[in-house]
């Protein structure tokens, strides 16, 4: 897809259909061919019992981050695998997470994504983590 609003309004589509980020109000901001950007806004419940963002939400968000950008690339995507090393307590008011293709097979794809603070975009990040997606039919 080479006009990058449609690709960006087919990520949204995509992120649309899922009532886990309709719950978090997960927001697209991003998406070019391998890289997506999402951002996701602090709210109360998503804490754990010591105020920051639940490893939970950490590894969904990963999770996502990498699928959405395979999704750029491959179309439809399933997740075979996928892995998140949370590296400092994660707080901040708002969150990023960048997602990138890291190669592109027919069978795979290998995706890696970065959390971190969304005002503090070359600061150290709070997770990251890597996924093998598997392209699926349409």
């Amino acid at each position: 897809m080479n006009d990058p609003t449609a690709l960006l309004n087919r990520i949204r589509q995509v992120s649309a259909l899922a009532p886990f980020n309709q719950w978090l109000d997960l927001q697209v901001e991003q998406a070019e061919p391998g890289l997506v950007t999402l951002r996701l806004d602090w709210r109360d419940d998503f804490a754990q019992y010591s105020g920051h963002l639940h490893a939970a939400l950490i590894g969904g968000l990963i999770d996502t981050a990498c699928g959405f950008a395979a999704a750029t690339v491959a179309g439809n995507v399933t997740a075979s695998q996928f892995s998140v090393r949370c590296l400092r307590p994660a707080v901040a008011g708002a969150f990023r997470v960048t997602g990138r293709v890291v190669k592109a097979g027919k069978r795979q794809v290998f995706a890696s994504a970065e959390l971190g603070d969304w005002d503090d975009e070359n600061g150290e990040p709070f997770a990251a983590g890597d996924a093998v997606l598997v392209p699926i039919p349409e």
